[in-house]
């Protein structure tokens, strides 16, 4: 399953306990776009990096080469959505993984993605 930054940007937090539970028991992967995303925020402290950091390297890290970037031009020329998404939604495509994040309403769309939301299952809200 491929982690979405928003996830790994909650399970950082204190209140996320049962988010962090399920990201050691079910994630494997994520984006390179997720590295960019996540620790490539200007206000990071010293803290936050460390606790991302950590989380990311227990998954493995997909990097996005020509292919995913097809279908991510594919996927933005069908709907309007960020360039971040489009990147993500593309390398689960590509790797035939399942997306797991907390916005649903940014993936639903697109054919043949799988999407869960752990938040919804464990009961953590952001």
């Amino acid at each position: 399953m491929l982690i979405d930054s928003n996830l790994i940007i909650y399970a950082t937090q204190p209140p996320y306990r049962q988010l962090r539970n399920w990201l050691v028991s079910y994630a494997t992967h994520y984006s390179a776009i997720t590295r960019l995303e996540t620790l490539g925020y200007h206000r990071l402290s010293d803290a936050e990096k460390a606790a991302i950091t950590a989380i990311l390297d227990n998954l493995d890290i997909l990097t996005v080469g020509k292919v995913t970037i097809e279908i991510a031009v594919n996927l933005r020329q069908q709907r309007k959505m960020s360039l971040g998404d489009a990147l993500i939604a593309a390398t689960c495509l590509e790797h035939n993984l399942p997306l797991a994040t907390a916005n649903i309403k940014d993936f639903d769309w697109i054919d043949d993605l799988v999407i869960h939301n752990p938040m919804d299952l464990e009961g953590d809200k952001p």
